[in-house]
């Protein structure tokens, strides 16, 4: 790391901390030759390899926009949204690659949005796995059943 003062090639950390969210980290350093001291923020990316071959910066913003048109007319309020986004790129990270593949994204968003909402669930499940007619729903709606009969006579 250059210092932003005299271009030294070479400094040093005198402190570490982690952000609150466990993704970013400061660094307080020190140049040796003009002695003064500056902060760096590190942060992990996240990228996304999509299915046209591009890559692009995970955005948790897409995530949410993406849920939010599933669960639109549902009682659903955006603090639940913002959780549900926040549970994806977590869940994302939790692998510890720095890329993913937008299928992984899609598949990372089912659980918690089954969890969430079961019509918002369908309506995203529909498109995101290419549904072609009524058997995909009433299969989808087959599972989504016997999950619900499963987690009641586990309690």
């Amino acid at each position: 790391m250059h210092c932003p003062f005299c271009q030294n090639p070479d400094t040093k950390v005198v402190d570490t901390r982690i952000g609150e969210d466990g993704h970013l980290i400061r660094r307080r350093r020190e140049c040796p030759v003009c002695g003064k001291r500056f902060t760096t923020i590190e942060t992990t990316m996240l990228l996304v390899a999509k299915r046209s071959g591009g890559v692009e910066s995970f955005d948790r913003e897409k995530v949410i926009n993406g849920v939010r048109k599933a669960c639109q007319g549902r009682p659903i309020d955006e603090n639940a949204l913002k959780r549900l986004g926040q549970q994806v790129e977590d869940d994302l990270r939790s692998h510890g690659a720095a890329q993913v593949k937008s299928e992984d994204v899609g598949k990372a968003i089912l659980k918690p949005l089954k969890e969430l909402d079961e019509v918002a669930y369908l309506r995203f499940a529909s498109v995101y796995q290419n549904f072609n007619g009524l058997d995909d729903f009433q299969k989808a709606i087959d599972e989504l059943k016997q999950d619900k009969a499963a987690s009641q006579s586990s309690k």
